[in-house]
């Protein structure tokens, strides 16, 4: 009845009002003399009308802008993922998705749908977007520098980090002597043009060098803390000699920009010794979520657009204020963590591949058109790799490090990125820097930074070493050793018990790893400890009420999946142990479409589909991630599909082929380690008719007598699957069950699919 009253109520009040808004308008219509024309006879002229605003809709501002954040995001994603696949940083993917947009690739074979995409007038709102969003990401840059770890370290870093900054320095105005009178800008000063060049040369991608040292597992090695400490140091004096290299060039000579330094340190002071004060004030009141409220997070926010106001209106970039108000954050590692996840999504996913682009658009490949300039480019990346790399590399060895940690420190500090490309837009947008240098520039921060990754390897290869983070217990034992690798804590724990009651009554013989691994770009290194500590404390926890000894992994990845493989695969591991994730794309009509898209895209599954490994539009029931570890991993992998495991005392094993003959060997297993019993089914006959089946349950049977029981009704009932805590199952068995959509799946308890 009450339904019916909402009903009616919804359709009287709706329907009166609409009917007196069409009765305001017709008598309106007819106070300016208007007599609407028959609708049918104009059908054609009102669709060509229709069309027409369309058109004018999509050339609006807002729509070219809206319609260029998404081909960008999306290139930039696509280019980023490609790159991550081939071992390289996800940066230098989207700065070449930059270029490619540009007038390099598409402008030049496809120029319509370029100025459709990119006409001349919308590219002013893509640069002050952009701008924001290096705005954004210059205060996160700046959060991320350890100032304590820097000050308790400084010795030898500072000795390494300046270095590498006067050596490609030193080099890079030398270049320019020799060069400036072909490819300086017209009527640019020597000092701007030979400064300018010098910085460019001596810049360190510090972001991006962080990622890779968390990446290759040196984060807490003596190496990886200088290198990390000599990148942030560099950071520092590279920003402040850029912001005086810029005053020295808007005001035209050293004495007249004497008076915007004096400035900039004046707003240096009292970004230090006033502001900085305060904000450790309002951090040490509001260090929690709960607490950090919106006002709060505006006085935050009020400090970063001021700061990059006033450094804007005086004269050394907004870029560099942006930088100074994140240095001076308040120094607790979770109050920063929390201000960073407020910036960096809008920051790096959204607005600074913008940059990426914007910067493509400027980058003409095709002004490099003869040999002579790529010969000048060619002398540029040799004269910013010797600058960097040797610089670098002979101080580290000056300073008491081997010729091995010197060589890769050297190859870390050669890395530029996108801090690179922030200094060479800023010289475009001061005429410093013509077109064609611009261009040479680019390519040669695209070099330098992907070269970074082979150079290591080739490093580690001659001195006969190579980065690994598994244990050398790990390594070098012939022990039963179990790898479980977890994302969240509490599918952690179900692994940890599982493992467990595979080893507990044999830990003498055995070791159990635990390894979390986290996306390296969703990681700060002055977090590192804190997030390490916080997904490994459950399980550690866990593992003392157990009474079962571990050893911990815990690696930032630049891909999740293949590292799993790898470093199961290095460790020489005896058992991998992963949890079920769930696809992204199951469940919705959309999702098929992209699963689909997405496993043609990917070079491992299409490599899969062309072996006739996997059926283009085949129903898998596990995720990318399980698929790939299943096709790399080298040893047995078991997938525990969890459902509350609290104990392992019970096992229902089924039979269904001779090939699940190795799951008796981990029931065997179970049973030496603490199982009670374990309830085989045999729908086929399979144990019946193999003496090899009858053979193994024998000998447990003669070792254990009563552990083992053969299921007799060939109907499995919900009762019996509520009282088992596990169900141990082959990996294609399990796909036989879920293709036949078996209607008893749904009541089996935990499950551990097992490939051998």
């Amino acid at each position: 009845m009450k339904n019916f009253k909402n009903t009616a109520f919804y359709i009287l009040i709706t329907g009166g009002f609409s009917a007196l808004i069409y009765f305001i308008l017709i008598e309106g219509k007819k106070m300016q003399g208007y007599v609407p024309k028959p609708a049918l006879k104009n059908i054609p002229d009102q669709w060509g009308h229709f069309v027409e605003s369309m058109i004018e809709s999509v050339r609006e501002p807002l729509a070219i802008l809206l319609l260029q954040i998404i081909t960008i995001i999306l290139t930039a994603r696509i280019f980023g993922w490609i790159f991550r696949k081939i071992g390289q940083p996800s940066v230098i993917g989207e700065m070449i998705a930059g270029i490619v947009l540009g007038p390099s690739l598409v402008g030049m074979y496809f120029p319509e749908f370029f100025e459709a995409l990119f006409p001349v007038a919308s590219l002013a709102n893509l640069k002050f977007l952009s701008q924001i969003g290096l705005i954004l990401f210059m205060y996160v840059i700046g959060m991320e520098l350890d100032l304590s770890a820097l000050r308790n370290k400084a010795n030898d870093a500072v000795v390494i980090s300046h270095a590498s900054i006067i050596f490609p320095f030193a080099l890079g105005t030398a270049l320019a002597y020799f060069i400036f009178t072909d490819f300086a800008p017209k009527g640019i000063a020597f000092s701007s043009f030979a400064l300018f060049l010098g910085i460019a040369m001596s810049i360190t991608a510090f972001p991006v060098l962080a990622r890779i040292v968390q990446e290759r597992g040196i984060h807490k090695t003596k190496l990886g803390t200088i290198v990390i400490t000599c990148a942030a140091a560099d950071d520092i004096t590279a920003w402040c000699l850029l912001a005086t290299v810029i005053a020295i060039v808007k005001a035209g000579s050293l004495i007249s920009s004497l008076y915007v330094i004096a400035m900039a340190v004046a707003y240096v002071f009292l970004m230090l010794k006033l502001v900085k004060p305060f904000l450790a004030r309002v951090g040490a009141l509001k260090n929690s979520r709960q607490s950090l409220s919106k006002p709060v997070v505006a006085i935050f926010l009020l400090t970063l657009i001021i700061s990059a106001y006033v450094t804007e209106i005086i004269g050394i970039h907004a870029l560099f204020g942006a930088f100074m108000a994140g240095a001076i954050m308040p120094e607790n590692a979770r109050f920063r963590g929390i201000i960073i996840e407020k910036v960096e999504d809008v920051s790096v996913i959204l607005l600074l591949p913008l940059f990426f682009v914007f910067t493509g658009l400027r980058t003409q490949i095709g002004l490099i058109d003869d040999v002579e300039l790529w010969k000048m480019t060619g002398i540029i990346i040799v004269v910013a790799v010797a600058g960097k790399f040797l610089g670098s590399a002979l101080a580290a060895k000056f300073v008491g490090q081997s010729w091995r940690d010197s060589f890769t420190i050297g190859a870390l500090m050669n890395t530029r990125g996108l801090m690179e490309l922030i200094v060479l837009n800023i010289g475009l947008d001061l005429g410093v820097l013509t077109t064609e240098v611009f261009t040479m520039m680019v390519i040669m921060a695209l070099v330098t930074t992907f070269m970074t990754g082979p150079a290591l390897d080739l490093i580690n290869y001659i001195s006969k070493k190579k980065d690994s983070i598994v244990p050398e217990t790990v390594t070098l034992s012939d022990k039963f050793k179990i790898l479980l690798s977890f994302g969240n804590a509490e599918r952690g724990k179900a692994l940890l018990r599982l493992s467990h009651a595979l080893t507990q009554k044999e830990q003498q013989t055995s070791i159990v790893t635990a390894m979390h691994l986290t996306l390296s770009n969703e990681l700060h290194t002055f977090e590192f400890d804190e997030l390490e500590n916080k997904n490994f404390n459950p399980i550690l926890t866990e593992a003392k009420n157990l009474n079962q000894p571990i050893l911990t992994i815990f690696k930032a990845s630049n891909d999740i999946d293949t590292d799993i493989v790898e470093i199961s695969n290095q460790g020489d591991y005896d058992l991998l142990l992963i949890g079920l994730g769930q696809s992204i794309f199951d469940g919705t009509l959309l999702g098929k479409v992209l699963g689909i898209t997405t496993s043609i895209i990917n070079p491992d599954r299409l490599l899969d589909k062309f072996t006739g490994k996997e059926g283009l539009f085949a129903n898998s029931p596990f995720d990318e991630r399980t698929r790939l570890i299943l096709s790399k991993a080298k040893m047995p992998v078991g997938i525990l599909v969890e459902k509350n495991l609290e104990q392992i005392t019970k096992v229902f094993l089924p039979i269904f082929s001779e090939d699940d003959r190795f799951l008796i060997d981990y029931a065997a297993r179970l049973i030496r380690n603490g199982v009670s019993s374990v309830t085989l089914i045999d729908p086929n006959n399979v144990v019946k008719n193999n003496a090899q089946f009858y053979g193994a349950l024998d000998l447990i049977e003669r070792d254990f007598p009563g552990s083992t029981d053969m299921l007799e009704d060939r109907i499995i009932k919900k009762e019996f699957l509520a009282q088992q805590d596990i169900m141990l199952v082959s990996f294609e068995s399990w796909r036989k069950l879920v293709s036949s959509q078996s209607v008893w799946l749904s009541n089996s308890p935990s499950t551990l699919i097992m490939r051998a």
